[in-house]
């Protein structure tokens, strides 16, 4: 067939696809299965996913243990979907917005046969996509039309993307005149990245660096929640004064989920609880961040002994994995005010952050 997108392209496809509400289509080695974004889903397409028979709701097991509920296999939970469901079922088991309000949201059957790499595929596609980490998914014996991918393609856990470099030019800044900023398209669709030079960089010296994931509460609204604001403008500020420095600005916003399950995570905070169960809560990690990410573009920019502004000892433990040398841990401790003194105390006790 001519024109057939690669894996990666696919995959793009797929994200999109997901967030407009159509369904995807996963292969497995035992068939084909549909899949649908549990947040995007339309009635009509839950009542044909019904008709069907043998529909499944899929959550992580982050959100299996919110639930009280058996994750079979690991890391994802099968729910079986009874005949006379209804969307706003399927939204309060995928969303976590109404747990205190309306906490029983069962009895759950949890499906414990078959393959569930096909399920593990879905909730990845969520993920990329920024949408709740949820999705219900059907057997069916054709796909026409939509995007089909294998399991095994959107499993492949190697970051396969590569980093172009499309455009970079001067910009003169307020922490140096000699400024420059490159744009990184990677070509899988995803996110643009951004680095951002201070001053003029020796390549032969270690180069002071920070790796910064947006935020856009704190970094353009001036949030109090976090801080990073702080530690951006802070960042910035010590390489002026340095004469060099490299701002990696990765679009990585909420620790890698999105703004839209920030704020999701915010409204959780909002009744108590902290940064990392809120996460839980909703279905993820406590961070789904990639920092390869990052040492991708420094190896674009031919930059290979950094000395890195963080206090988060996994970026130090990233970059040397991928073979960046990280001749300097730079503490970079800003930024606490009243209102997220708990945050900051979260992220050391349980994020293992060097506050």
């Amino acid at each position: 067939m001519p024109f057939q997108p690669t894996p990666a392209q696919a995959k793009a496809q797929a994200h999109a696809a997901l967030r407009i509400g159509l369904g995807v289509g996963i292969r497995d080695d035992d068939g084909l299965w549909v899949a649908f974004a549990a947040e995007t889903l339309s009635p009509d397409q839950l009542s044909q996913a019904l008709d069907l028979g043998g529909a499944e709701l899929i959550i992580t097991h982050r959100r299996a243990e919110t639930l009280k509920t058996a994750a079979y296999f690991g890391d994802v939970a099968r729910l079986a979907i009874q005949s006379d469901a209804n969307l706003r079922w399927i939204r309060g088991v995928a969303d976590p917005a109404t747990d205190l309000s309306t906490p029983m949201k069962g009895p759950f059957r949890s499906l414990r046969d078959g393959d569930p790499r096909a399920h593990r595929a879905a909730i990845l596609l969520c993920k990329a996509a920024h949408l709740l980490p949820a999705a219900v998914m059907v057997r069916v014996q054709s796909a026409e039309g939509l995007s089909i991918l294998t399991a095994s393609e959107v499993l492949a856990q190697a970051d396969t993307a590569h980093y172009n470099d499309i455009v970079h030019a001067a910009l003169p800044m307020a922490v140096s005149n000699e400024g420059r900023v490159h744009v990184f398209r990677p070509d899988d669709g995803s996110a643009e990245h951004y680095a951002i030079e201070v001053g003029k960089i020796d390549p032969n010296k270690p180069i002071l660096t920070r790796l910064h994931s947006a935020c856009f509460t704190g970094d353009l609204l001036g949030s109090l929640k976090c801080d990073c604001g702080p530690q951006l403008r802070g960042a910035m500020a010590q390489m002026g004064a340095q004469g060099a420095g490299i701002l990696l600005y990765l679009n990585q916003e909420g620790r890698g989920i999105g703004l839209a399950n920030k704020m999701r995570a915010y409204f959780l905070q909002d009744q108590g609880f902290d940064t990392v169960e809120a996460n839980h809560r909703i279905g993820f990690e406590d961070d789904e961040r990639d920092f390869r990410i990052g040492a991708s573009i420094l190896n674009k920019l031919g930059v290979g002994n950094i000395k890195l502004l963080t206090n988060n000892p996994n970026k130090v433990a990233r970059m040397e994995d991928m073979g960046i040398t990280v001749s300097e841990r730079v503490p970079l401790i800003v930024g606490e005010n009243p209102v997220n003194s708990a945050y900051l105390k979260t992220k050391a006790a349980k994020s293992g952050h060097l506050l």
